[in-house]
């Protein structure tokens, strides 16, 4: 299969190549695509040199799928025009996933609703993925009414730039900043722009593609979403609040079943979900599991996951797989 990386340069781009790899997609030719400065740069693939091509030559290359982390505006200009040559599109961007024509898929929870007429798929927000991933199977049991979450999000989700401030802070380099406030040694309150009810244009992408994924307008999120001095992943402080009452040992079952869920609660032993353990690994694990005592039917829980990988790159690829197995393309 010929597959387009588009923003193969990118922090992310690179994770897709690394993990299409990994995954044994069946890559018969890879197309790395990038912006034009990036145009005749290489990068390499299963031990072969590839140079970076443009958007038009990729699209005249007539790949099946194009997977795209390119930023949103990028995505807008360029996705239809892939999707209009028969290519199907999988865009990590925020471009397009609240769009109600295109459907936003976590392959363990939705991918059934795609299509082989869906030409443009769209990705969620990494901090989206992991704690729906982890929610899913709790939803389904006990229904959620009330999810507040805070969030603890890597560095490397803002990318090479951000990841590039943290070091220079940390060994005392000049250097460009990707925030407005020092990372290293510090905690920033604001992922992304400010929108007109306070909340961040993260916070408020969390609560709308929830909804949109589990396809459930009752659930009441409110999200807190904030970046940290670390690149191992995101890590997420979730209190849920539920329908229907609820068994703590039910609970830990449900978890250790679910797919793409790692269970890792025992508090006896000091076992839970860190960031350091969860870098580069494609599962979301799931820790710190109690009841909030100061409501029924409410549970409280830790969620990390590599953002990387689950949060973009591998929640991308297991798409593409699964286009692939129903032979949607």
């Amino acid at each position: 299969m010929k597959v387009a990386v588009v923003g193969a340069t990118g922090l992310v781009g690179t994770k897709m190549m690394q993990v299409l790899e990994e995954r044994n997609f069946p890559v018969t030719e890879l197309l790395p695509v990038a912006s034009e400065r990036s145009v005749g740069k290489e990068v390499s693939f299963k031990g072969k040199t590839y140079k970076v091509i443009g958007m038009q030559q990729a699209i005249d290359e007539k790949p099946q799928v194009a997977i795209f982390s390119a930023g949103g505006g990028t995505s807008l200009e360029w996705a239809p025009k892939f999707a209009a040559a028969g290519i199907t599109v999988i865009d990590n961007s925020s471009a397009w996933r609240m769009d109600p024509t295109k459907k936003l898929v976590v392959p363990e929870i939705n991918a059934s609703v795609l299509t082989s007429e869906d030409k443009i798929i769209a990705n969620p927000n990494c901090s989206t993925i992991q704690m729906v991933v982890a929610l899913n199977p709790l939803h389904k049991a006990y229904q959620m009414k009330r999810v507040i979450v805070s969030t603890y999000q890597s560095v490397t989700g803002t990318g090479k730039k951000a990841v590039d401030q943290l070091f220079n802070e940390r060994t005392g380099k000049d250097g460009d900043k990707a925030y407005a406030h020092p990372i290293d040694l510090n905690v920033i309150p604001q992922i992304d722009v400010f929108t007109d009810n306070g909340y961040t244009k993260e916070e408020m992408k969390m609560t709308n593609e929830t909804i949109k994924i589990l396809q459930d307008d009752s659930i009441r999120l409110t999200a807190t979403a904030i970046r940290i001095p670390v690149i191992g992943g995101h890590s997420e402080s979730i209190n849920v609040e539920f329908e229907k009452e609820f068994d703590l040992d039910e609970v830990r079952q449900l978890l250790s079943e679910a797919p793409g869920v790692v269970l890792q609660d025992n508090i006896a032993e000091s076992q839970y979900p860190m960031p350091l353990n969860a870098h580069e690994k494609d599962e979301v694990f799931v820790g710190r599991l109690r009841r909030d005592e100061t409501q029924p039917k409410t549970l409280n829980l830790w969620v990390v996951s590599d953002n990387l990988r689950k949060g973009a790159a591998t929640n991308a690829v297991q798409i593409a797989e699964y286009l692939l197995a129903q032979k949607l393309i």
